[in-house]
């Protein structure tokens, strides 16, 4: 899902599916990736019930990396793959069996276990919670295989999420949802990842990265340029406008600092916002305050900005968001599940 923002008003953005393979691993499909690029603001969720608000049990993750597949083909979903590092590993969870040399390679046939947040033929029963259903494969080729209603089809939402095969208890991952008819009524379309085992191998064996320098003071962000991402507190992006000095900022959000905790704006005073530092925690919410703006010096956990910093960013100020769905509603990169009997995983 597109990282979110501000920590009041603000509702999760669902981009996609995706199919946890490694505990710090998610496998998705590329064209989830369309709006914002691999180097994009994404987290990803975990539960059972995203929207219209997350329920109990669920959680949220940063996402560090992601990485397209080298030969995907956006017109036609050829390779229609991609990898998300998270932030921390998942423990409580398990992984999805990846394919193995023992394991029976998916052929016409076969019933198939599709697992997505996506949209439903019944307009009560909206996008944002977890299904499942089953669908019947018919047809294989070398890198993908689709599959037809037995009841249940995959729909809007749901590019990126798990299509499971094999005996109860010892399933393996054999898709990807990556596309579909426009009606959601006939046909599925599934990357093989028995296929990407070049793609996934490197990445799988990554070594976890150096220690990074301590970043940044949180206090000190709109007079100290930064180098990279290293250099920015958790969660922050170095990004360079212009021919401006590079700063540790929310790709949402113009290069500003960051205050006391706080749960709604209305703690930041008239010119700061509650802004998402992290995904999630009790110091996730920050109070944010753009440095070209000048703060009231009582105000609550902030502190006046250096107003001769010069490092304001695009117009809009702090409540200015990026508009992520806008890539996504072409007829066939984002599929969901369309059940009529639902059962939830």
């Amino acid at each position: 899902m597109a990282r979110r923002t501000r920590c009041g008003g603000e509702a999760p953005v669902l981009l996609c599916s995706g199919a946890l393979i490694a505990p710090e691993v998610v496998l998705t499909a590329a064209h989830c990736l369309a709006v914002f690029g691999e180097a994009g603001p994404y987290e990803v969720f975990l539960g059972p019930t995203l929207l219209p608000e997350p329920g109990p049990g669920g959680r949220f993750i940063r996402v560090t990396r992601a990485v397209t597949h080298p030969d995907y083909v956006p017109a036609t979903h050829a390779w229609d793959a991609a990898l998300l590092r998270l932030a921390v590993p998942v423990t409580d969870v398990s992984p999805y069996r990846l394919p193995g040399a023992g394991d029976v390679p998916v052929a016409p046939g076969d019933p198939v276990r599709a697992v997505g947040y996506g949209d439903t033929k019944d307009p009560d029963r909206l996008a944002g919670r977890r299904r499942q259903g089953v669908l019947q494969v018919t047809g294989v080729t070398s890198g993908a295989f689709q599959a037809g209603p037995a009841p249940a089809m995959t729909c809007v939402g749901d590019s990126g999420g798990p299509v499971l095969g094999g005996p109860p208890g010892n399933e393996v991952l054999q898709g990807l949802t990556v596309s579909g008819d426009v009606a959601c009524r006939t046909e599925a379309v599934q990357v093989r990842v028995d296929a990407l085992g070049d793609f996934l191998r490197p990445f799988l064996a990554e070594p976890p990265p150096p220690r990074p320098p301590p970043p940044l003071p949180l206090d000190a962000l709109c007079e100290a340029p930064c180098d990279g991402d290293a250099d920015c507190p958790s969660g922050l992006l170095c990004v360079s406008a212009g021919g401006a000095p590079a700063r540790c900022l929310l790709p949402a959000l113009q290069a500003g600092t960051y205050g006391a905790a706080c749960t709604e704006d209305a703690a930041c005073g008239t010119q700061g916002v509650c802004a998402r530092l992290e995904v999630d925690g009790d110091d996730a919410c920050r109070c944010f305050t753009p440095c070209e703006a000048t703060v009231d010096p009582t105000t609550p956990g902030m502190d006046p900005p250096d107003a001769s910093c010069g490092c304001g960013g695009g117009p809009g100020g702090p409540g200015t968001t990026l508009a992520v769905l806008l890539g996504l509603l072409w007829r066939h990169p984002r599929r969901g599940l369309r059940v009529k009997a639902p059962t939830e995983p």
